[in-house]
């Protein structure tokens, strides 16, 4: 069992920076691949951005590529995601996820997620 927690969240200028936090907890983090995906009011969850089991390989959804970097820590079970150069349109609840293994930019592969995080950008 893989239990995610989010944080990081809040309010920013478009323009500015956030960085969102993932705590995993469960014993195997280093056999789930990870991703953070968001939800904005009124439309569908979407893939952002994703990270191989060893942290080696990332991908991003086109919207936020060479905006956002995806990290993790396996030695401290955490993701990360480094949100720059934000937007009005990224504005989202944005969720953690994990998925035995393999990498997926697919929303339904995804097992575990956290609660979410809101993340908020002023025009």
């Amino acid at each position: 069992q893989v239990q995610l927690v989010e944080s990081g969240g809040g309010l920013v200028q478009a323009g500015g920076s956030l960085r969102l936090s993932c705590a995993v907890l469960g014993r195997t983090f280093t056999r789930y691949a990870m991703a953070w995906l968001r939800q904005a009011p009124g439309k569908e969850r979407e893939f952002v951005a994703g990270i191989s089991w060893s942290g080696g390989s990332t991908f991003y959804a086109d919207a936020v590529k060479g905006r956002f970097i995806i990290s993790r820590d396996n030695a401290k079970n955490m993701v990360y995601l480094q949100m720059n150069s934000l937007k009005p349109e990224d504005m989202a609840v944005y969720y953690c996820a994990a998925r035995r293994v393999l990498q997926s930019t697919s929303v339904s592969d995804y097992d575990y997620w956290g609660q979410g995080t809101q993340v908020t950008v002023s025009s």
